[in-house]
């Protein structure tokens, strides 16, 4: 299935179906070192939270890069994802070792988890993809519900501004593409939903959250991929400090393709 007859499906969850199975979510934090970065910063900060015996939700967990990671360190993990070829990639690596429950679902309706079942909930997949402002609060509210008093959550987001650079680095003549509005200068959200640095901290600055960090969790990397991908291990260890050091700083929050919020749900 192409593009256009992905973009001609009516059904949001069918869209998001269709599109994971032309979309190679497995290899996309693991395929190199410029696509790692993504990972490794989220991991940076999950780890600042989690304490042993704790139950950790990944909602929308694609094909498990992060449920299997931390199931991997003996974290309790419940995974759902909408996509089925998801599911079977995330499934063919699972080991023996990993607790994982892994079930197909909504991130629009958790309910069958109860109030406050989980220490830390990842929401790292699912608003790249709901349209409406109306289904992103819903799902914001669903986990929050399952997070517990004093839990931790975090929410990912694509970033709007910094996409422009991003294709233009594939394509010269972006510019030119209906890919956004050429007066307001604003990206059709499809296949992704994007978001300004303002409008996601509008979607997540709540009365039962404190934010705790905004951070450009890939910052440059893909429009410096090739420099990065060529270092030896030195010079990406290196590198990672840098960016450790500068992806919480406010100028570099637009510059950067994904953009992770993280905050705790008040006592």
């Amino acid at each position: 299935m192409d593009m256009e007859k992905i973009y001609a499906l009516q059904n949001e969850e069918e869209q998001v179906k269709a599109l994971y199975e032309l979309f190679d979510e497995k290899e996309r934090l693991i395929r190199s070192k410029s696509a790692s970065v993504e990972f490794l910063t989220s991991v940076y900060y999950i780890e600042k939270y989690l304490q042993q015996g704790m139950k950790m939700l990944d909602i929308g967990a694609g094909s498990g890069e992060y449920s299997r990671y931390f199931a991997d360190k003996g974290v309790a993990v419940t995974a759902v994802e909408l996509s089925e070829k998801n599911i079977r990639d995330f499934r063919e690596k699972i080991t023996e070792n990993m607790r994982i429950e892994l079930m197909q679902g909504n991130a629009l309706d958790l309910s069958v988890f109860t109030d406050e079942s989980f220490d830390v909930v990842l929401l790292m997949g699912p608003l790249y993809h709901l349209k409406s402002k109306e289904d992103q609060q819903k799902c914001i509210r669903e986990a929050l519900r399952v997070l517990k008093k004093g839990g931790v959550i975090f929410f990912a987001f694509i970033t709007h501004d910094i996409i422009f650079l991003t294709e233009l680095m594939y394509n010269a003549d972006y510019f030119k593409s209906s890919d956004f509005d050429h007066e307001t200068m604003r990206l059709m959200d499809f296949p992704f939903v994007f978001h300004t640095i303002e409008e996601a901290r509008k979607l997540t600055t709540l009365p039962e959250l404190d934010t705790l960090y905004e951070i450009a969790v890939d910052g440059l990397a893909e429009l410096v991929q090739k420099r990065i991908d060529a270092m030896d291990a030195e010079s990406f260890s290196a590198y990672l400090r840098w960016h450790f050091m500068v992806c919480e700083k406010k100028e570099f929050l637009g510059a950067s393709n994904h953009l992770l919020i993280t905050a705790k749900k008040r006592q």
